[in-house]
């Protein structure tokens, strides 16, 4: 089985490569295929439609995408929508012309809207007002499930989309304001320990409550929806709502989320909460029972993988760390 993964120098691409590496040394039947962006500008259409027609993957892995945080959000609106748009759009269209098999593209727990009913299930997609600080994103990763599910429809393909709630873990964007809360945190704690400050700045009240899920459970996940077969993933999903969320069914409000790292990277000073930052939405908790159902469930606790993130993120020379 011929496999390619978009986005394998990504967080998540990376920790689904890793797991398919696996696979096929314990003796799996895997081809795996790969492109770094500096070959492959999964943007431009043309080279996008020539690659599928060479390489003609039996399975397309989708986890090229553009991320960051609120403050990379709120500074970079058109390229959210724009690169995710134009990636999607060129990805699932040559898939279908190249006659692939199965693909699998990853979502994000932003496309549900800001008032959602906690925990948020898949079906209220597209029933409310999305949270203004990341709506170009959302937006784009709407239209992926949407696109995917019109080739469905459309030509009989079998295009599953993921959701994930917030991911991190080795491979992770470690800049203080351009990444998301947790690998922000991480870093931020771990440079007031290196300087001896006393204070650590969170942005926000600390209230909103998030959930997250390490990387490497996402990638379990991935294949696990990926590998079973299309009656089973049929009736636990629907023609207009055929994703499956992915998440821990637990969270943590950002203030207990920064003493938790606080004691990982034994920072003992005070944590102060700057209020003028936004907050984004209040809590955002995926109901992962479809999923649940089928037979998975996350296995890492967040403290545990806290401290394995954190011990990758000093294995790594800061120079080394993306920083943008």
């Amino acid at each position: 089985m011929r496999v390619y993964v978009a986005g394998h120098h990504g967080m998540v691409g990376g920790a689904i490569l890793r797991l398919l590496e696996a696979r096929k040394k314990a003796g799996e039947a895997l081809e795996l295929i790969t492109r770094p962006s500096t070959e492959l500008d999964l943007r431009d259409q043309v080279k996008v439609h020539a690659f599928m027609a060479q390489e003609k993957p039996d399975v397309v892995i989708l986890a090229a995408a553009k991320v960051g945080g609120i403050h990379a959000n709120n500074t970079y609106p058109a390229d959210f929508i724009y690169d995710n748009l134009i990636i999607e759009c060129n990805v699932i269209h040559a898939a279908y012309k190249a006659g692939v098999k199965k693909l699998l593209q990853l979502g994000s727990s932003c496309i549900y809207p800001k008032q959602a009913s906690q925990p948020m299930s898949e079906d209220v997609l597209l029933t409310g007002i999305l949270e203004p600080t990341n709506e170009p994103y959302a937006i784009a990763k709407i239209a992926g499930i949407k696109l995917g599910e019109s080739y469905n429809r459309q030509h009989g393909t079998d295009f599953r989309s993921v959701m994930p709630t917030n991911l991190y873990g080795p491979g992770d964007n470690f800049h203080s304001e351009n990444s998301h809360v947790l690998p922000a945190l991480i870093r931020r704690f771990h440079e007031a320990v290196q300087e001896g400050r006393d204070e650590v700045i969170i942005w926000g009240s600390g209230k909103p409550k998030r959930e997250f899920l390490h990387v490497d459970d996402m990638a379990a996940a991935s294949l696990f929806v990926l590998d079973l077969d299309y009656e089973a993933y049929s009736r636990e999903t629907k023609p207009m709502c055929s994703h499956i969320n992915v998440g821990s069914g637990t969270d943590v409000t950002i203030r207990e989320l920064a003493e938790t790292v606080a004691r990982v990277t034994n920072f003992k000073g005070n944590l102060k909460f700057d209020t003028s930052k936004p907050d984004g939405t209040m809590r955002k908790l995926m109901d992962v029972s479809r999923l649940a159902r089928l037979g998975w469930a996350a296995s890492i606790e967040l403290e545990e993988g806290i401290k394995s993130v954190y011990n990758w993120f000093l294995s790594q020379k800061l120079s080394s760390l993306r920083d943008y």
